[in-house]
């Protein structure tokens, strides 16, 4: 069944947010809480036994839609695959420019490296014979991670976002600096601005080049994104990664955190398949090969075990 679906006031059970979806952070008390709250009953009953899809759905006979829009009719064959995908993980229809820009940056982050963590998991698979499925979806889990892959992309676009409503409030580059190191406690810091093995991103340069085929101009976010990184370089010679032009560029476009976040769900995919493929059609289980005394134990000294 497909209808239109009105969340409940602070209890939608759909709430994407990471931070406030974990099951097991539940207890007696948030259950009595939730069991007593009769619009929430009411949501739920409702839509007891029934499947309800704000998103679309198959009709048979009828058609199959995403977003309003026939995906037989008016988007296979019409639109290409990425602006079906920017669709059906954001529910906006973009222009082809754009896609073709997502689908540009995505074969800028599917390296077939398998040195990169989560093609680690790709290899390590083929060696021991998993499927390429079960390869492919591990890896990508990977790269949901708070240091590296797609995770970050929701705070390098919340930070320049913000840090552009501040410039207009009159901060200047520096001072939204200052202010984001503040709040680190520690080591300064921005995502978007450092890369944890090597300096400085050849993958700008790509990307910068595609923007310009593609007929995109520099936006307010993307300027913005650029004079701090003036800033960074000058100071701790520390320039802008790929998260970081592509959290500004994205912003230029309109598009919000959880929007990019979810837009690149599957980046590394294509890296990881090939890293997997690769140890598969070598002899199983030699992937990485070990001696004992590789490694390097740091822990308690041998021991005997007590009588």
């Amino acid at each position: 069944m497909l209808s239109s679906d009105k969340p409940i006031s602070n209890s939608n059970p759909t709430n994407s947010n990471p931070t406030n979806s974990n099951p097991t952070n539940s207890n007696a008390t948030n259950n009595n809480a939730t069991n007593s709250n009769p619009e929430l009953i009411d949501y739920l009953e409702q839509r007891r036994g029934k499947i309800i899809s704000n998103t679309g759905g198959w009709f048979p006979g009828k058609g199959v839609f995403s977003h309003g829009y026939s995906m037989l009719e008016e988007l296979v064959g019409e639109k290409s695959y990425f602006q079906i995908l920017i669709l059906n993980a954001t529910g906006k229809l973009v222009d082809k420019s754009l896609a073709d820009w997502v689908e540009a940056l995505y074969g800028c982050l599917s390296w077939p490296d398998p040195r990169i963590w989560c093609n680690q998991i790709g290899a390590l698979a083929g060696t021991v014979r998993t499927s390429v499925m079960a390869a492919t979806a591990m890896g990508s889990l990977a790269a949901d991670s708070r240091i590296y892959g797609v995770f970050p992309l929701i705070e390098s676009v919340t930070f320049i976002q913000q840090a552009l409503a501040k410039h207009k409030q009159g901060l200047t580059s520096a001072e939204i600096i200052n202010e984001a190191f503040a709040a680190c406690k520690g080591k300064p810091y921005i995502m978007g601005y450092k890369r944890p093995i090597a300096k400085g991103d050849e993958r700008l340069e790509v990307m910068e080049k595609v923007g310009r085929k593609l007929g995109f101009e520099i936006g307010e976010h993307m300027l913005l994104a650029y004079e701090i990184e003036k800033i960074l370089m000058q100071q701790f010679d520390e320039g802008m990664n790929i998260n970081g032009y592509m959290s500004a560029f994205l912003s230029d476009q309109g598009f919000n955190p959880q929007e990019t976040y979810q837009m690149f769900s599957m980046l590394v995919a294509s890296g990881v398949t090939a890293c997997y493929l690769d140890t598969f059609h070598r002899p199983p289980n030699t992937f990485l090969p070990l001696r004992c005394e590789d490694i390097d134990y740091q822990g308690a000294p041998l021991r005997k075990v007590p009588d």
